[in-house]
């Protein structure tokens, strides 16, 4: 037993070491920029892409480790996430991926604290302690994944509350006679929402020197609620062929209604469902038990 947990320690702590240390820097790094003449008189790329980059630090180095290892979806998925959740939004995909692993690594490590510290206090064995320590981190990791979820969950809520009110808006403002983007611009200048935040980020993509119509697609790709993603993919259709969208976003605004009318009452019958289950499990086993009471005198003429 003491060889085994000598073994572990050693493993253990050579393993907080490979995380934390710096790596050596590689060679090839040093001598890339030498041979960038030589290949390109031979006629290659010249490859300057694939120069290092900066070595970050260590707890940095440690979160992007530990949050590859808990998420296994990658960085251009969870960085979708990430911008679905409405999380970091003053921030690039690639900060937004070191924060959230950050954040992933303080909770896996504040979950295993807190299951060691339970277990010191209720005076239980090194192998329980450990136990403790695994569940505690295990449970701090998935309190932090299902913290993005229902960060999605709730702004997806909050869109599908939103779209009613810019459809009808937008298709007042383009049937006076304004285009898609002059219409969305006045919208972005005066409304504020979740919806409105990705109508803003469409059109500075479009300042920056992307079409209106690619804009409105990119922003269709990654919001989190259906309707909203059929709203722009309508602009972008309208933007491109100059059709009237009026007609259509009232359309998609009467959609959305219907489909929120639907899952409030899916809620309430759920709801209504879940209330009854407390008084049945309570009236059940009284009613069964003076249903059941004189059957011994019936059956067998118990008194």
């Amino acid at each position: 037993m003491i060889v085994v947990a000598a073994v572990a320690s050693g493993v253990a702590v050579s393993g907080l070491v490979w995380l934390l240390a710096d790596p050596a820097p590689s060679l090839a790094g040093r001598v890339r920029p030498y041979t960038l003449a030589a290949r390109v008189a031979l006629g290659r790329a010249p490859d300057v892409e694939h120069l290092d980059p900066p070595r970050a630090g260590s707890f940095r180095r440690l979160a992007t480790r530990v949050g590859t290892w808990l998420d296994r979806r990658g960085g251009e998925a969870l960085a979708v996430r990430l911008r679905q959740a409405g999380w970091y939004p003053d921030a690039t995909d690639a900060e937004r991926l070191a924060r959230y692993r950050m954040r992933g690594t303080g909770a896996l490590a504040a979950g295993a604290a807190l299951g060691v510290a339970l277990a010191s206090l209720t005076g239980m064995s090194a192998f329980q302690t450990l136990a403790m320590g695994v569940l505690g981190a295990v449970t701090g990791a998935g309190r932090h994944r299902g913290a993005l979820a229902r960060a999605i969950d709730e702004r997806r809520r909050r869109m599908r509350i939103e779209i009613y009110t810019v459809d009808q808006v937008l298709a007042l403002r383009i049937r006076a006679g304004g285009s898609p983007v002059h219409a969305v611009q006045r919208l972005v200048e005066r409304g504020r929402g979740e919806v409105v935040d990705e109508l803003a980020e469409a059109l500075r993509m479009h300042r920056a020197g992307v079409p209106a119509a690619d804009a409105f697609r990119r922003i269709a790709e990654t919001t989190p609620e259906p309707f909203c993603a059929r709203t722009y993919l309508l602009l972008a259709a309208g933007e491109e062929r100059g059709a009237d969208l009026a007609g259509g976003l009232m359309s998609l605004a009467e959609d959305g209604r219907e489909a929120r009318r639907e899952a409030l009452r899916r809620g309430a019958v759920r709801r209504r469902a879940a209330m009854l289950v407390p008084t049945i499990a309570i009236l059940a086993p009284v009613m069964l038990l003076f249903v059941g009471a004189p059957l011994p005198y019936l059956v067998l003429n118990w008194r």
